[in-house]
């Protein structure tokens, strides 16, 4: 059994920034996330104190939560330090993430799990895929094409029970639907690098687990792949 915990809980509200290196034009984002202190209640959409600014793509109910492997920073670092302006600090939050975690992975936490943290009960409900927000949150404009390339986007959770988590709590998956479907993989079905029609076939019956665009983004690629050459 993989012994986890969250080491940190990040929340932050949408807010307007302004120009930057990126761009002259002021953006709206909730992708900076600040330490939660304490316990924090989890709802059904979100943490307390967090919120999203494109409603579409992120948050929701099988949006609630966005999970990151600790141990992909250490990695990031190596990688994005001499990338980043001296004095800037790279630590937990920096992808956006409200609970970062050790022990798991895209490719050791699977679509379907029931995650036990805390007061509440959640499952994992699909990989997050992060868009130019990430880029441009760290002036990195190459950023998001970085993370594709590694499928370490994270992951996301619905929440099956309410309550109180905090830093420190155990992250512990209570059970595993589908083995054979880690987060990796799904993403890598999604941008079509791996093709899987019965895999698709089943991601997109799996009603009340997986987020509706991507059962429906699926269901296409099943008929596609399913169709007479």
């Amino acid at each position: 059994m993989i012994e986890s915990r969250i080491v940190s809980i990040q929340v932050g509200m949408p807010a307007t920034h302004g120009a930057d290196a990126v761009s002259s034009k002021p953006w709206q984002s909730g992708i900076f996330k600040v330490p939660a202190q304490g316990r924090v209640f989890l709802d059904t959409h979100n943490l307390a104190g967090d919120g999203q600014q494109d409603l579409k793509n992120h948050g929701g109910p099988y949006r609630a939560v966005l999970a990151y492997s600790a141990a992909h920073y250490p990695l990031w670092e190596a990688e994005l330090r001499p990338l980043l302006s001296e004095g800037v600090a790279f630590g937990y939050g920096a992808f956006g993430e409200n609970f970062t975690v050790t022990g798991y992975d895209e490719d050791t936490i699977h679509i379907g799990d029931i995650i036990a943290v805390g007061e509440a009960r959640l499952q994992v409900s699909q990989p997050r895929m992060p868009c130019w927000k990430l880029a441009r949150r760290w002036g990195l404009k190459d950023l998001t094409a970085r993370v594709d390339e590694k499928a370490w986007g994270g992951w996301y959770h619905r929440v099956i029970e309410t309550g109180h988590v905090q830093a420190g709590d155990e992250y512990r998956v209570i059970d595993r639907l589908y083995p054979d479907l880690p987060i990796k993989r799904l993403y890598q079905l999604m941008v079509e690098r791996e093709t899987d029609t019965a895999a698709y076939h089943k991601l997109a019956g799996m009603f009340d687990i997986l987020t509706p665009s991507w059962r429906t983004h699926y269901g296409h690629l099943a008929a596609t792949h399913s169709s007479p050459a």
